[in-house]
Order: structure tokens, then sequence, then C-alpha cells
């Protein structure tokens, strides 16, 4: 059964990291892009990063260079590490995966969601 899984999130300060890990099941590196969505309040939910089956990493402009997204050596855990984290990262994060070889930015696209966790930041 596909299923995505987000435990982490909570309550941070601004400057600080936080990793997200993202478990993932019955859901094969090989066939499916999986990203990191977030939705600050009132606002839109938008791609923040993205991984392809071949490794290849996308990410959003206002993320880039403090964020990373990689996947673990055992292939059951996405992780999005956030460095240097703003005020204005604070969102529900979720993570996504659909069966695309090149990761598509729309919502729309992404088939699997995981339930989303919470991240303040606070300063």
């Amino acid at each position: 059964q596909l299923h995505l899984a987000e435990p982490g999130g909570g309550p941070v300060q601004a400057g600080r990291p936080l990793r997200l890990p993202c478990e993932h099941f019955g859901v094969s590196y090989r066939g499916f892009c999986m990203a990191w969505f977030r939705q600050p309040p009132g606002k839109e939910r938008e791609r923040v990063a993205s991984i392809d089956p071949r490794g290849i990493t996308n990410y959003a402009d206002s993320v880039k260079g403090r964020f990373t997204i990689s996947k673990d050596s055992h292939k059951t855990t996405l992780n999005l590490q956030m460095n240097s984290l703003k005020p204005e990262d604070t969102a529900m994060f979720y993570c996504a995966a659909g069966r695309w070889f090149n990761c598509p930015e729309s919502i729309d696209k992404y088939n699997l969601w995981g339930q989303g966790t919470q991240v303040t930041v606070s300063s």
C-alpha cells in the first residue's frame, strides 16, 4: 500500500536548522519523482524541492543554498534538511510523490501526499 508520512516538524528559532523526514511505504525511488511542498498561512501550496528517479534535484529560489533534499541509503526515507531558517519559512510542509521521470512543479501532478507537518520559525 502506497503511503507517505512526515513525522518531523515543530517550532524552531530563526537561524537554526531542522530536518524533515518523509517515510515512504511502497514508493520506489526508481519509479517516482519525490518532492516537498509547503503552504504558508493564507497562501497557496508551492513546491520547495524535488528529486527525480535519477537523483537530479530542483529547488525554489527562496530556499536555494539553505535547503537540501536527499534520499537515504536504505531507500525508505526522503529528507529535507533546512538550514538558516527564517520566519518566512513558517508553513505546513508536505511530502509528495508522483510517477514522473522529470519532476513537475505543479501540485496537480502529484497523486501521493503525506498528512503534512507544521514548521514554525520564530524570530
